[in-house]
């Protein structure tokens, strides 16, 4: 999601006979009987609702309304559409929804207070991840300097550290400027940003598509961060390298999802960046969110 749009436009039980723990993932992954079909967990499945950012523009209260009714028990905020975080919980409790995680970018330079505020909006909300969404691009584009990225590094464990004590997992959701290697050295961004944070403190929220587009495989992902990737952006890409709704693009989600109790996944997120965006309509981005629901809830891997 481009920086701008998440700074302006925004300000559970598991599968049978698995874990119900947030933290557990639902089934097994790589390693179990050959032939076993595994699914995503329907309680597992949710949307960010950037997606719908438009359409919430419209009417919040009858879009949550409708995502109910499309099955969904969970979404990822970005923001809270103009309202209080309580005005915000309240239209999510009245059509039955749950806020599990939202985004929020940390203070940059870093400020403890303004960030401890952050994480009680989140507790009033009810969020159980609370996510940075956006890193890595500067006015001449990506990032290129390492020392940038090792400073930020430092501030995400600070904040990873305010968030436990606040009862919440802290993450870090990529886009595609993190897989540029950094001048000087054989490091992307991202590998500094993995390897210079404590795992205990920032957990991974791997979007697919903007992995794709910084052509890291998310397969090699899963296998360099085992257990550490907690949350997805299922997000499909077509032809053209543009957004495309979930299953019906390039994006092998079954071959991904093969690894996902190796990755240690707990949460699906829907999204599409431009699913209500012109010359689409607000109302088109419930059709997207109708169609990652069903893909996932019917997949199997």
């Amino acid at each position: 999601m481009p920086e701008i749009s998440r700074r302006h436009l925004f300000g559970v039980a598991a599968a049978a006979g698995a874990s119900t723990a947030l933290g557990t993932p639902a089934f097994a992954g790589a390693g179990s009987q050959p032939g076993t079909a595994h699914r995503v967990p329907r309680e597992q499945i949710s949307v960010q609702l950037y997606t719908l950012r438009n359409q919430l523009a419209v009417n919040l209260e009858t879009t949550f309304t409708e995502l109910a009714a499309i099955g969904y028990r969970r979404v990822e905020h970005a923001g809270f559409v103009g309202r209080t975080a309580a005005q915000f919980r309240a239209a999510l409790d009245n059509a039955g929804l749950k806020a599990t995680s939202g985004h929020a970018g940390i203070p940059q330079p870093w400020n403890a207070d303004t960030w401890k505020r952050t994480l009680e909006d989140a507790a009033i909300v009810g969020n159980e991840f609370i996510v940075h969404p956006y890193f890595g691009a500067g006015a001449n584009g990506p990032v290129r300097d390492a020392a940038v990225y090792r400073a930020f590094a430092a501030d995400l464990d600070k904040a990873g550290e305010l968030a436990r004590r606040a009862g919440l997992s802290f993450g870090y959701h990529n886009h595609q400027n993190e897989f540029v290697r950094q001048n000087g050295t054989s490091r992307t961004g991202f590998d500094i940003l993995t390897s210079e944070t404590d795992a205990k403190l920032v957990h991974l929220e791997v979007d697919l598509y903007w992995a794709w587009r910084g052509a890291a495989d998310p397969v090699d992902l899963i296998e360099r961060h085992r257990r550490r990737i907690k949350q997805v952006h299922v997000k499909d890409m077509d032809v053209a390298s543009g957004f495309a709704d979930p299953g019906t693009g390039l994006i092998d989600f079954e071959r991904i999802f093969r690894r996902a109790a190796d990755a240690g996944l707990v949460e699906y997120i829907v999204e599409r960046d431009d699913a209500g965006s012109p010359p689409r309509t607000p109302a088109q981005a419930l059709d997207t969110a109708r169609a990652g629901y069903r893909y996932l809830a019917g997949l199997r891997f």
